[in-house]
């Protein structure tokens, strides 16, 4: 652990180690907050500073942070915009803050976690430990069986959006520490770099890829959403991971009612729901009027079918990898030219298999027979390699692939699944 240029004297030493200043902020909790964020690694901001030319200077580093924020005179630097694709189209921006500024979001970030976590609704599973996208999914395939009617809640950028005002009040409501305050508000105001090199005030929003924004919206949210549904709709429930939203409904009626009050509330927080992705889902029943029968959530479809089982065919609600997301793996695979590798099969199998790893542990969490087109797709592809490399016939190339899968069937994950 750091030292901080303290003398050798143990009792000293700790005095030093747990002292503040005009701020509550102990050394400690620095140190603490340096490791959780050092095991997340994650690229470097707008100062350039690497980890390795942090940890080659970290003591002093490390020091000067604690220094400034303890005595309040931290100001966070802008954030390095960086535009990704997203899954469904479009495109996405995320706030990439410095390594070190991260680290000061995460001593933050702690503090404001211990006071609102417990406060939390039960049905709120995104950027919460303990809580995860599998239990949202199998939360709302439970609640799909017991409800004919949902709605497929989508807010319109949700994260660049965010009333600053309004999730200022929202944080004071559940956390009186002035010190949290004071630095959430200079976050909320940090500028961002465009990839244009343009400096911009952000006027609205909290940026994905900030330690402490995941927490933000998810305070804004349980004020605008959770709380407000706990209150005026106890009957109807909902699962939401961040800002992804699935409410259930009894009857048709139900769900265009909840769905126009939304609005309103929305609107009343300045959220905006979107209207090409928001919509009304008819798992099962009749209506005169058409609607769909199935929903995306979190990367898989469910809907409600038949099921042949041992005791014959019941009604269940699936949940599949979406379409989507199927072609999400599929397009890393392209991007990828496996058949222009020219490696060892070892080599192929040491750059797919942390990515196959990776896609069954999320999408075959809960059955795998939905993916076995994705993984003869992936098949072809390793034939093709085989084809290119060995410079042999298709039919030369599936036989040795398939001797290869018998001499070694633990070579690929996806093995076990779907053999070549």
């Amino acid at each position: 652990m750091f030292s901080f240029k303290v003398n050798n004297n143990l009792q000293k030493r700790m005095i030093d180690y747990y002292e503040t200043k005009s701020q509550p902020i102990t050394r400690l909790q620095v140190w603490e907050a340096y490791l959780k964020v050092r095991r997340n690694r994650g690229s470097m901001g707008l100062d350039g500073m690497s980890w390795e030319e942090l940890d080659k200077n970290r003591d002093n580093q490390l020091y000067k942070l604690w220094n400034r924020l303890s005595s309040g005179s931290y100001f966070p630097p802008p954030v390095k915009e960086v535009v990704i694709k997203k899954r469904g189209g479009g495109k996405r921006k995320l706030g990439i803050p410095t390594i070190l500024d991260r680290i000061a979001q995460e001593v933050v970030r702690v503090q404001l976690d211990r006071k609102v976590e417990p406060l939390f609704h039960k049905n709120s599973y995104g950027y919460r430990k303990g809580h995860n996208a599998h239990q949202a999914v199998r939360e709302a395939t439970r609640q799909a069986l017991q409800y004919n009617w949902a709605i497929d809640l989508d807010i319109k950028g949700f994260f660049d959006t965010i009333d600053h005002n309004l999730l200022i009040k929202a944080v004071t409501h559940y956390c009186k520490d002035k010190w949290v305050l004071l630095y959430v508000k200079r976050w909320l105001k940090a500028g961002i770099l465009q990839e244009n090199g343009i400096l911009t005030d952000r006027l609205t929003g909290t940026p994905q890829g900030g330690v402490i924004s995941p927490l933000l919206a998810n305070i804004f949210l349980h004020v605008v959403f959770d709380k407000w549904m706990e209150k005026h709709y106890p009957e109807k429930p909902f699962e939401r991971y961040a800002d992804d939203i699935i409410i259930h409904c009894k009857t048709e009626k139900q769900a265009k009612f909840v769905m126009a009050v939304l609005q309103n509330r929305m609107r009343a927080c300045k959220l905006q729901l979107h209207p090409g992705k928001t919509k009304v889902v008819h798992f099962r029943g009749e209506s005169q009027k058409k609607y769909p029968r199935s929903l995306d959530f979190l990367g898989f479809t469910l809907r409600i079918q038949m099921v042949r089982t041992k005791v014959g065919l019941k009604l269940m609600t699936t949940c599949v990898i979406s379409n989507k997301s199927k072609s999400s793996v599929m397009a890393k695979f392209r991007a990828m030219k496996i058949h222009k590798m020219r490696i060892s099969i070892e080599g192929v199998s040491a750059k797919l298999n942390p990515i196959i790893r990776g896609i069954i542990n999320y999408y075959c969490k809960f059955w795998s027979g939905h993916t076995n087109r994705l993984w003869h797709q992936l098949n072809i592809r390793l034939i093709k390699w085989v084809k290119w490399e060995k410079n042999l016939s298709i039919r030369s190339a599936i036989r040795w692939l398939r001797e290869k899968y018998k001499s070694r069937p633990n070579l690929f994950p996806h093995w076990a699944l779907v053999c070549p």
